[in-house]
């Protein structure tokens, strides 16, 4: 197992390379002076060259970029914020674990729903509870972020005044949040589950564990969903690792201050040191979801375990 993992490690170098390259190269193409604007419009234009030759912009494409991953390599330095003049990393980490929280809420939501809807659903197929939770699964899948979050508001927050509308502190601050990105994943893992479940239910142990008189749980839960989740537990890391990379629409919406809006502000601002580090710490983030994923389909699938030996 710990072969595997090193090796799954050694494949995050030529990934990382990759991603960094194209996203240095898309803020290099950007329109925009970096100088410009740390330095505002009404500065003289010696004051804005001087600065240009001290952050290395007038170097060539390729002398900037390896001068920005050669520090980025031997110092963690990913650059200077030109908005706050604070490190990158530093601006990141500290947005991070309110995205992590929200994330983490998000996944708790989407989970409750998805599987137990997906199983019964699968259990109970073309059954009404079946289409209906299948037209729901349809309709969380559709429905944009934005406008869920803002009829939450108007409900929950505005007309009956139960939940705070936005912010980040407490655990009534989440709830709307989580609601609003967990149905939609929620809605994936129900679909996920269900055609999993189905092609499980199928199989020959199955009508074997049932012909032996076992309960009907025992068999959907014990039998049929261990086998099951390996798709499930996919569906559930992807998600997760989404959501890691921040979820923009909802953290703009509740006003969270989470990775998500600190990119959109970035982006916005033409704040290149930030967006580059940002991409790059998500790519870091999603990479490492996938190798957890794929570590955790050993636990529950001792055939796969034998595959890493």
């Amino acid at each position: 197992m710990h072969k595997y993992i090193i090796k799954r490690l050694l494949y995050l170098i030529p990934v990382l390379l990759g991603v960094s390259f194209i996203i240095f190269t898309m803020m290099y193409l950007t329109p925009g002076d970096p100088a410009r604007i740390m330095m505002g419009d009404n500065a003289p234009p010696e004051a804005i060259e001087a600065l240009r030759e001290q952050l290395g912009l007038n170097d060539p494409f390729l002398v900037q970029y390896g001068n920005w991953l050669r520090r980025l390599i031997l110092e963690g330095d990913a650059g200077v914020s030109y908005q706050t003049r604070r490190p990158v990393m530093g601006e990141i980490m500290e947005r991070f674990p309110a995205t992590l929280q929200l994330a983490a809420a998000g996944v708790v939501v989407s989970v409750s729903i998805g599987i137990p809807l997906g199983i019964i659903s699968a259990t109970k197929q073309y059954s009404i509870f079946d289409k209906l939770s299948m037209f729901f699964a349809l309709l969380g899948v559709s429905m944009p972020a934005f406008w869920q979050a803002m009829l939450l508001i108007l409900l929950f927050s505005l007309h009956l005044g139960w939940l705070p509308p936005s912010g980040l502190g407490t655990f009534n601050h989440l709830i709307l949040p989580a609601i609003t990105i967990g149905t939609g994943s929620a809605a994936i893992i129900a679909r996920m589950t269900r055609s999993s479940m189905l092609e499980v239910i199928r199989q020959d142990y199955i009508r074997t564990a049932r012909a032996k008189g076992q309960v009907e749980f025992i068999v959907v839960t014990r039998h049929a969903l261990k086998n099951a989740l390996i798709p499930i537990i996919t569906v559930v890391g992807l998600q997760f690792g989404a959501l890691l990379g921040g979820a923009v629409l909802t953290e703009s919406v509740f006003s969270i201050p989470g990775i998500g809006r600190l990119m959109v502000d970035s982006i916005s601002s033409r704040d290149f040191p930030v967006v580059q580090g940002g991409v790059l710490f998500i790519a870091v983030t999603f990479s490492l979801i996938n190798l957890l994923v794929d570590i955790v389909y050993a636990f529950v699938d001792p055939r796969i375990k034998s595959q890493y030996k």
